[in-house]
């Protein structure tokens, strides 16, 4: 799962997502505590409900512009609806982008100590985005790799999480049948509880057969590896005991986040989308498949689940700023080209990625528009759902990857307000 797809998912809070429970009204956007569900209703207006109610309640959108109101599906749930807050719009009444800043620490060429500085300054640039009001970091998980990509994303977020209070962690998305379920449980719910409920985790099935070759895990047995994995991970959160393979187990503590922590299910298959309307879980698609999105619609009102999809929009690139975006492209070009080079070898036909290039030059990933080099005054201008900042990108020297964040932070998001 990549950035684009996170941008997508945060970006939830301005778009059409009917329902959703858990870390994101508690932790994100108020101080109502867990257990609530919130939707945005209007331009930028926020709020939240009993996610349970005896009527049921729901709200949904009912207008993306001016004015803000709320539909409720029973006569007096209406009591029950708590604002939190308002959120900036931009000219129109139109939300602000939502806002990431992607880590996935690659570096091609380094020794431990380059290594340890550019993982300490990532944790570094988490924080200073937090101060600035960035809505998320997202990381990932990829095992093996010759140039250091990030194996261990859930000790990458807890890293943030001690130097935070705000900002969120979207795991997109983790290898999930190369985890110990009873294990994972545990790590989510300290995680949780840490974070006070800003982790998100996005659960794939992975693309890199070696990966799992590696970690004597049967290719072949991914699926059902998966539905293991989810199944288990859904029961462990409610702290009481359960039979897992045969015997009885208890997963404690139970996580800050109820009825559990934000998890979604990835993937770009008709087998992952249907695993999600089963288990009732949010589907979280690779790329833009709106084709996938109604199977999945379609599977949950089988299943008599509810859920929701975020999806992808079909072009979220990914973002360096630079007050001289020629000279960049011309000192750090490679390092763009590398990551795309890498994610290109890695994708067979049958991949649906919305990391997607063909660029075999620095000029030709330029001129795909995939990676973006451009000015604070051009980031104002992109006109995007979703703004992925990358500043570290394959291997970026470290204080390129600051002047980057810099600019973003001080040049862009105070602006994105006017």
């Amino acid at each position: 799962m990549t950035a684009w797809a996170v941008a997508l998912l945060v970006g939830l809070l301005f778009t059409k997502v009917d329902w959703f429970s858990g870390p994101l009204a508690s932790s994100w956007l108020g101080e109502n505590g867990p257990g609530w569900a919130a939707t945005i209703v209007g331009a930028g207006a926020l709020y939240a409900v009993p996610p349970r109610t005896a009527a049921e309640t729901r709200v949904e959108p009912v207008g993306l512009r001016e004015t803000v109101s709320v539909r409720a599906f029973s006569s007096d749930a209406a009591s029950d609806i708590v604002p939190l807050r308002r959120y900036p719009t931009r000219g129109g009444g139109l939300p602000m982008p939502f806002t990431v800043v992607r880590f996935n620490l690659v570096d091609p060429r380094p020794t431990p100590e380059s290594l340890s500085e550019r993982y300490r300054a990532a944790v570094r640039m988490a924080a200073h985005a937090d101060r600035h009001g960035v809505d998320t970091v997202q990381t990932e998980e990829h095992h093996g790799v010759e140039n250091n990509w990030l194996p261990s994303p859930f000790t990458f977020a807890g890293a943030v999480f001690g130097a935070t209070e705000r900002i969120a962690v979207t795991v997109s998305a983790i290898i999930g049948p190369l985890h110990d379920p009873l294990r994972l449980a545990e790590d989510i719910a300290v995680l949780d509880l840490l974070s006070g409920g800003r982790l998100v985790t996005v659960a794939g099935i992975g693309y890199r057969p070696e990966e799992y070759e590696e970690r004597g895990v049967d290719w072949g047995r991914r699926g059902k590896l998966q539905d293991l994995l989810l199944e288990t991970l859904l029961t462990a959160w409610t702290g009481e005991p359960f039979t897992y393979r045969g015997r009885t187990v208890r997963v404690t503590p139970r996580p800050f986040t109820q009825p559990h922590p934000m998890l979604l299910v990835g993937g770009s298959s008709r087998a992952a989308a249907r695993r999600a309307a089963r288990l009732g879980l949010p589907f979280f698609p690779s790329a833009h498949l709106p084709e996938l999105e109604t199977y999945y619609r379609e599977r949950c009102a089988e299943y008599g689940t509810e859920g929701w999809t975020m999806m992808p929009a079909e072009v979220t690139p990914l973002l360096h700023l630079s007050e001289d975006p020629d000279r960049t492209w011309a000192e750090f070009g490679e390092h763009f080209l590398h990551e795309a080079r890498t994610y290109a070898s890695w994708q067979s036909k049958d991949i649906r990625s919305a990391v997607r290039s063909a660029a075999t030059t620095v000029a030709e990933l330029r001129a795909e528009g995939v990676y973006r080099v451009v000015t604070p005054e051009e980031c104002l201008t992109l006109g995007l759902e979703s703004l992925v900042l990358h500043p570290l990108c394959g291997g970026m020297p470290v204080e390129e990857g600051w002047r980057s964040l810099r600019l973003f932070c001080d040049g862009v998001l105070p602006r994105l307000k006017d």
